[in-house]
């Protein structure tokens, strides 16, 4: 039983047949190989960026320096150019003294101080070292930072 048909014909005329068909083919490829067939396969495009390189503007770290009014326990920050003072027993860095005004800080005595830290970790000492009641001396109001603070 065998029912599989055959593409090619078996016998003389499938012998011949099947010879003409190579003989075709054959002068096909050559044929073909003489055109120079070319096969092009599309590549995907890579497109390379640059590296992103960001710079971050150079950290100006101003040191900051303190201008004290006993007479109002208040500090100036120089570098800032705001007030520092107990407002509610919480030390508070403002634009503008509270209770009183600049010129009137301005006109009381003031001593420059030396640290550079938060007036909180100071003030109990500043404050028994230079009492409400404090003059200072005629050295220490011009060294105490005045013309710094009027250039604000």
């Amino acid at each position: 039983m065998n029912n599989k048909k055959h593409l090619f014909k078996s016998g003389k005329a499938g012998f011949a047949l099947n010879t003409g068909i190579l003989i075709a083919l054959t002068g096909c490829l050559s044929f073909a190989d003489g055109q120079g067939i070319r096969i092009s396969v599309p590549l995907p495009v890579v497109v390379v960026s640059p590296p992103v390189v960001v710079v971050a503007p150079p950290v100006v770290v101003a040191e900051d320096n303190y201008v004290y009014y006993p007479s109002y326990g208040v500090y100036y920050n120089t570098s800032r150019h705001q007030y520092a003072y107990a407002d509610g027993g919480v030390w508070v860095l403002r634009p503008a003294p509270m209770g009183v005004s600049a010129d009137v800080l301005l006109a009381s005595p003031s001593v420059k101080m030396d640290f550079h830290d938060s007036p909180a970790n100071h003030h109990a000492v500043m404050a028994q070292k230079y009492p409400k009641n404090y003059k200072a001396a005629r050295s220490e109001q011009k060294a105490g930072g005045r013309e710094e603070h009027r250039e604000k």
